[in-house]
């Protein structure tokens, strides 16, 4: 029961993510401030990514502190960048 509760929150926790990326880059889609619309099925790490591979400053700095926070968690760097290729393989976001 505890690791369907534990599946579950993860799940919930992905998708506050993919609202808060909406969100985030919505207005700035709007304002043309940026080319990409944004997709509710991409998390923020995703984005960011992706821009990181595109060489936007902005991403470079994002996901040194995103990777970070992963680190921090547990997580082996490059979070940001395994995001984008799960995502553009139709894979789950890392865990």
């Amino acid at each position: 029961m505890w690791r369907r509760m534990l599946l579950l929150l993860r799940q919930v926790l992905i998708s506050i993510d993919q609202l808060a990326q909406v969100l985030i880059v919505g207005p700035l889609y709007v304002l043309g401030l940026t080319a990409a619309c944004p997709s509710a099925d991409e998390t923020i790490s995703s984005y960011v990514g992706r821009g990181q591979l595109r060489g936007a400053w902005w991403a470079r700095a994002a996901a040194r502190a995103i990777d970070t926070l992963f680190v921090l968690l547990g997580e082996e760097s490059g979070h940001c960048r395994r995001n984008v290729e799960s995502a553009f393989l139709g894979l789950p976001p890392t865990s």
